[in-house]
C-alpha cells in the first residue's frame, strides 16, 4: 500500500505541474497581460506604454522562467526605475532592501490581487471557508438522502416505488441549478408569488417569507431562512447521479448468488438487505461520492452567484471577469490538488472496502 500510494503521489505531482503549467500559460497570453497593463495603468495607454509597463514588471519574460518564478524555484525579477522597485515580488510599500529574492508557491507567496489589493491567500482563504461551510451543509443533505433512495429503488427493482423513485432521481439531475435555484426563489422566497404569501396570510410564518431569497447574510451569521435554500438547490442536483448510481449498484447485488442463497434460506428480507446486500452495494456508489468533492468545489459558481454567496466559484468568477491573474492561478493550484486528492482518497478507499482488489 505503501508504495502504491507513492507512486500516486508522484502521478500526482506531475500532473499538477502539468496542469498548472496549462494554466499558467493560458492566462499569460499577451492580450491578457495587455488588459492588465491598462487596468492597472490607463485604459488609453499605447502600445508602446503597454510593452514597457510589462517589461518593467517583467511580463515579457518566456513563460517557462515566469513559471519557475511563480512555483519558487527561481528568483523573481526585480527592477528600478526612478528609485521605485518593480518586478514580481514587489509589494507596495516596499524598498528595494525588502523585496525577497524568490515569491513563489513554495515559499508560501500565492501573489497578489490587482483587484482586491490584497496578498491572494487572505483573499482566497475567506472564499474557500465560506464555500467550505456551503459544501459541508449539501453533503450533509445530499449524501444520506441519494443513498436512502437509491438503496429502496434497488431493493426491488421493477417495483412501482422503484420506478417512482427513478422517475424522481432523474427529473433532480436533469433540472440545472439555475432553474431550480430560481424556482424555489419564486415559490419560496418571494413576498408576492408562491407558498409564502399565503403563509403570511394564514400567520404561520413571522416575516413576509419563508426563506431569503439572497445568501448575502449567511456568510457573516448563517440561518436556516438564509442558507436553506442554496444547500437545498446544489444537494437537489447532484442527488440524482449518486440516488441512480447507488440504484444499479443495489439492484445488481439484490441478483447475487450469494443473496439468492440467503433468502433461500428463509432470511428474513429486512436482514438480507442490511446484512448482506448493503455494505457490498455501498462500493461503487463510495467513489461517486468522492467525486462530487470537487464537483461542489468548482460547480457552486451558478449557486453562488444567483444567491449572491461570495465563496470560491463566486471568486472565479469574478477573477475572470477582472482578469486578476494571480488569483485565477491560485483558484487552478486549488481545483488540481482537490481534485487529485479526492482521486487518492477514493482508490485507497475502494481497496478497502472491496476485498478481491489486490494491489499487485
Amino acid at each position: 500500500m505503501g508504495l502504491f500510494i507513492l507512486r500516486r503521489f508522484g502521478v500526482m505531482l506531475l500532473t499538477a505541474l502539468c496542469l498548472t503549467y496549462i494554466v499558467f500559460f493560458m492566462t499569460n497570453l499577451y492580450p491578457n497581460l495587455e488588459k492588465l497593463a491598462k487596468t492597472q495603468g490607463n485604459f488609453r495607454m499605447s502600445d508602446e506604454a503597454v510593452a514597457s509597463f510589462l517589461e518593467d514588471r517583467g511580463y515579457l519574460q518566456s513563460t517557462p522562467r515566469k513559471y519557475l518564478e511563480w512555483v519558487g524555484l527561481a528568483p523573481g525579477y526585480l527592477t528600478e526605475k526612478d528609485g521605485v522597485p518593480l518586478g514580481k515580488c514587489v509589494r507596495p510599500g516596499m524598498t528595494t532592501e525588502e523585496v525577497p529574492n524568490y515569491c513563489g508557491i513554495l515559499q508560501g507567496d500565492w501573489g497578489w490581487s490587482t483587484v482586491a489589493k490584497a496578498p491572494v491567500a487572505d483573499v482566497l482563504g475567506t472564499r474557500l471557508a465560506n464555500t467550505g461551510y456551503l459544501m459541508w451543509w449539501v453533503m450533509v443533505l445530499m449524501v444520506p438522502s441519494a443513498l436512502i433512495i437509491g438503496v429502496l429503488a434497488g431493493m426491488r427493482e421493477g417495483s412501482k416505488l422503484d420506478r417512482s423513485l427513478s422517475t424522481v432521481s432523474i427529473l433532480s439531475t436533469a433540472t440545472p441549478e439555475y432553474v431550480s435555484g430560481v424556482i424555489f426563489i419564486v415559490f419560496l422566497a418571494s413576498s408576492r408569488y408562491g407558498l409564502s404569501p399565503w403563509l403570511a396570510e394564514m400567520g404561520l410564518i413571522e416575516g413576509k417569507t419563508l426563506f431569503k431569497g439572497t445568501a448575502a447574510k449567511a456568510m457573516e451569521t448563517p440561518t436556516f431562512e438564509n442558507f436553506f435554500l442554496p444547500v437545498l438547490t446544489i444537494a437537489l442536483y447532484g442527488m440524482g447521479y449518486i440516488a441512480r448510481m447507488t440504484r444499479a449498484s443495489m439492484a445488481e447485488v439484490m441478483t447475487a448468488q450469494y443473496i439468492r442463497t440467503a433468502r433461500l434460506k428463509g432470511v428474513n428480507f429486512r436482514n438480507v438487505v442490511i446484512k448482506h446486500a448493503l455494505r457490498n452495494a455501498l462500493i461503487a456508489p463510495f467513489t461517486v461520492i468522492m467525486l462530487q468533492v470537487p464537483w461542489l468545489l468548482n460547480g457552486v459558481v451558478i449557486v453562488e452567484n444567483l444567491f449572491n454567496y461570495k465563496g470560491f466559484g463566486w471568486q472565479l468568477v469574478n477573477a475572470a471577469g477582472n482578469n486578476d491573474i494571480d488569483v485565477l492561478l491560485a483558484v487552478s493550484v486549488v481545483s488540481v490538488v482537490v481534485v487529485l486528492l479526492t482521486q487518492l482518497i477514493s482508490d485507497i478507499g475502494y481497496v478497502y472496502l472491496n476485498p478481491r482488489i489486490r494491489i499487485s
